[in-house]
């Protein structure tokens, strides 16, 4: 099994989880996160005034798979939420040792 964790541009999430959908995944947490990459903040003219945004406004996915969807999963997220623009996002895969569904006990890839 396999957690993705990916980082997004907020207005790619429903395209996203559509795509994600379409190819068999069934749940994903979501969260409103920020951060800063190559593109390192940048500045805003507010009022007037000019001022310094270090941290860029995300959206971070994590996805429980299975082993073998690990690598569909990734090229889902990178067609559909690539933009070709700095600031796309980045995707990390890690190895999941265990997985339990609180409702019913199940384990492993059947609580997926």
């Amino acid at each position: 099994m396999k957690l993705i964790i990916a980082t997004i541009k907020p207005f790619k999430l429903d395209e996203v989880r559509e795509a994600l959908t379409a190819i068999g995944v069934r749940g994903m947490m979501v969260t409103e996160t920020k951060g800063f990459g190559a593109q390192s903040g940048h500045t805003e003219i507010y009022r007037g005034a000019e001022y310094a945004v270090n941290y860029v406004p995300k959206i971070k996915l994590e996805i429980a798979v299975a082993s073998s969807m690990a690598e569909q999963v990734c090229d889902t997220i990178i067609q559909t939420a690539r933009t070709g623009k700095i600031g796309d996002g980045k995707i990390f895969v890690l190895d999941l040792a265990h997985v339990a569904r609180v409702r019913t006990g199940e384990t492993g890839e059947d609580a997926l």
